[in-house]
């Protein structure tokens, strides 16, 4: 791992932690905008993302790109899943990568570096590049999901809505309670560093889950009747759960299979063709299992589970 400062690539722990062990994530850096008003207008073959099949970060937009028919206007390339000392790489040593097409880098560092060489930040995907300008757009998940839900619909003519207005409220309320308790829970549980930390994060892991639950014993979906943002937050998280946060992040109350609404939730979503076809779970164990060497010394893959 590692990040950049000033332009130059340092090895080293990116974790952030407060005095008492609570893991703090940073802000993404990148908060620009596809409009008709933007210097970036929304145009087909313009843009191309950059995404780990392993990260639930990346895999929400993978999924928007697919409902949004969004595959033959924005290109991707895949890093490999194993992000170590010069963190993401375009290694190709792995089924499922292609290295980078576009700029013919070896790292994803590299693609910072092009958008600006004194550059101070952590390195993530999803990147959201501009071919045009040769500078990354945006680099932050909750918001290249609303550019695409919407921003390319003339070019598309896809107008299915997944934010739609009469749930924005709804929707939005369910975000902020899943982003901080689940998506980003899950996280804060794994790199806890003290046991009041961990056990905070976990409790608040599970209540949410049980909020969940009760939702769904309700709702064929988190807001309601119909598949929204709301959904695609939280499938990525939900599917990496027992494969991975249960045991290597002590996620480890419950599992999701112990759970009957959101269990059969979550295999009703795994048939939705967007997500069953954006889901590699070798990319998904291989990344965790075998990056993490604070937690997993020995970086030992597990086999299951079945």
């Amino acid at each position: 791992m590692g990040q950049l400062v000033n332009g130059i690539w340092k090895e080293g722990s990116v974790l952030t932690s407060d005095k008492n062990g609570n893991y703090n994530r940073a802000n993404s850096l990148f908060r620009n905008t596809i409009s008709n008003e933007s210097k970036y207008l929304p145009e087909s073959n313009r843009y191309h993302l950059y995404i780990s099949y392993a990260c639930p970060w990346a895999h929400r937009v993978l999924i928007m790109r697919e409902l949004k028919k969004l595959n033959k206007h924005i290109s991707i390339d895949v890093v490999h899943p194993d992000m170590l000392n010069k963190g993401w790489s375009f290694y190709k040593n792995f089924e499922g990568t292609t290295g980078d097409r576009l700029n013919k880098k070896q790292y994803l560092h590299e693609i910072y570096q092009i958008h600006q060489k004194k550059l101070t930040t952590k390195v993530t995907v999803p990147v959201l590049w501009d071919k045009k300008t040769n500078t990354i757009v945006n680099n932050e998940s909750s918001e290249i999901l609303r550019i695409f839900n919407s921003n390319f619909n003339q070019v598309t003519k896809n107008f299915n809505d997944y934010y739609p207005l009469n749930l924005k409220d709804k929707i939005d309320s369910i975000n902020e309670d899943v982003y901080n308790n689940v998506n980003n829970g899950v996280y804060k549980t794994g790199f806890a560093k003290s046991q009041e930390a961990y056990e905070k994060s976990v409790i608040n892991l599970f209540g949410c889950l049980d909020r969940i639950e009760n939702i769904l014993s309700k709702n064929k979906y988190l807001a309601g009747s119909i598949l929204t943002e709301a959904d695609i937050r939280l499938i990525t998280t939900l599917i990496r759960f027992d494969l991975v946060y249960h045991y290597h992040f002590k996620c480890n109350l419950k599992k999701i299979s112990e759970y009957k609404n959101i269990n059969s939730y979550l295999k009703r979503l795994q048939k939705i063709p967007a997500i069953k076809n954006t889901t590699f779970n070798n990319h998904i164990k291989r990344h965790y299992y075998y990056s993490h060497d604070n937690i997993n010394p020995f970086r030992i893959i597990p086999l299951g589970p079945n």
